[in-house]
């Protein structure tokens, strides 16, 4: 019988699962797809953490003892998110040898508050690093303009990163340009290349929402039949940057010293409108050393009815070009499209961490009165 996900993981496509929760933990379910569903990696996000626990009584001993010792809301949200990311490290950890490190990796992001701040995205960065202790732990830092030099330093100073929330052509080089300065600087002080490695984030099917909302607005035949052609044109787009920025004189030096290639990563990879086929952003999207970062709805769909065509990015960089360019003559302002999708990430980001800790407030009063402890009036 026919086996998509192999068929993509034999295309070069590493699979990696967009979720994570204690409850998958503990049932084996992320054990499970590592077994029989060829994910290799896991990404999370301030939302996935703040759904994960807002849904289950899996954190309800390790908030009891929180609140025991009087923890307040913004660590407890530390301590039990790399709980959970240092048990997935664990459990990928067989495939982070067996790839000699490449895969078997875990995400955790920033705090998203400190995405317009350097010095504290990097400070934060380094606590996680220290916090979950783990070599297949990958820290998500977002590719603002502070995020950039936080980037290199981390970088710099071996931390593995995620950079996450990457939309424009022009940001992704500037992410690339932020791997190498990171990479040159981390060879300078002497730090093992080979066990450095990073992935940048690249966001798909929030492009078409946005653009698809904007053709839609001016209602033309010409604009319903671009309707769909943006996300992965603009992917496509970003890999041929990608290739031209690891065959470059520049890379060639450290790729001698035993560095690895930022591999990009396809990001929101669900399908948000009906009438796209659920597999659109997985099999549009496959070429030799890229990752594809799914929810387990995408992945299941994928093993299901995905049909792997071989490489769909390589030979169709003009395509994307020339469709990029005749949505620019729609009237489709690219430089607005990504920034809006940028702050609109940031936003929701923000927002659900926000969500989050009002859920730990909830959960450790909860507890402290379990404990005993009259609540505080106030």
């Amino acid at each position: 019988m026919a086996d998509p996900l192999a068929e993509l993981t034999a295309a070069g496509v590493a699979i990696w699962l967009d979720d994570l929760s204690r409850t998958r933990l503990a049932s084996g379910s992320l054990a499970d797809l590592v077994r029989d569903c060829h994910v290799v990696g896991v990404t999370t996000n301030p939302t996935i953490f703040q759904r994960a626990m807002s849904h289950s009584d899996c954190y309800d001993q390790q908030l009891s003892d929180l609140a025991m010792r009087g923890v307040e809301v913004e660590e407890a949200a530390r301590m039990i998110t790399t709980f959970d990311v240092r048990w997935a490290c664990d459990v990928l950890r067989g495939t982070h040898d067996a790839s000699d490190g490449v895969d078997g990796r875990v995400s955790i992001e920033v705090d998203p508050r400190f995405a317009h701040d350097t010095e504290r995205t990097v400070a934060e960065a380094r606590q996680l690093w220290w916090l979950v202790d783990r070599p297949n732990l990958f820290v998500k830092i977002p590719a603002t303009r502070a995020g950039l030099p936080a980037i290199a330093q981390c970088l710099a100073e071996g931390i593995s990163i995620n950079v996450t929330l990457i939309f424009s052509l022009q940001r992704y080089a500037e992410v690339m340009g932020a791997f190498l300065e990171g990479v040159e600087r981390a060879r300078a002080a002497g730090h093992d290349l080979t066990r450095l490695t990073s992935v940048a984030s690249f966001f798909v099917s929030r492009v078409d929402t946005e653009i698809d909302q904007r053709l839609d607005a001016v209602g033309s035949v010409e604009t319903k039949g671009m309707r769909g052609h943006a996300a992965i044109a603009n992917a496509r787009l970003a890999h041929q940057r990608y290739a031209e920025v690891f065959a470059s004189d520049r890379w060639r030096p450290l790729a001698e010293a035993g560095a690895r290639p930022q591999r990009p990563l396809w990001a929101s990879t669900g399908v948000k409108d009906p009438a796209y086929a659920d597999t659109r952003y997985v099999l549009e999207l496959v070429t030799g050393g890229v990752v594809n970062t799914m929810p387990e709805a995408t992945l299941r769909a994928v093993a299901d009815h995905g049909v792997v065509r071989g490489d769909t990015i390589r030979r169709r960089y003009g395509d994307a070009a020339t469709a990029m360019a005749a949505l620019a003559d729609l009237g489709i302002d690219y430089d607005d499209v990504v920034d809006k999708l940028e702050h609109d990430g940031l936003t929701t980001f923000q927002e659900s961490w926000a969500a989050l800790a009002e859920t730990l407030q909830q959960k450790l009063a909860a507890a402290k009165r379990g404990g005993g402890e009259e609540e505080d009036p106030t």
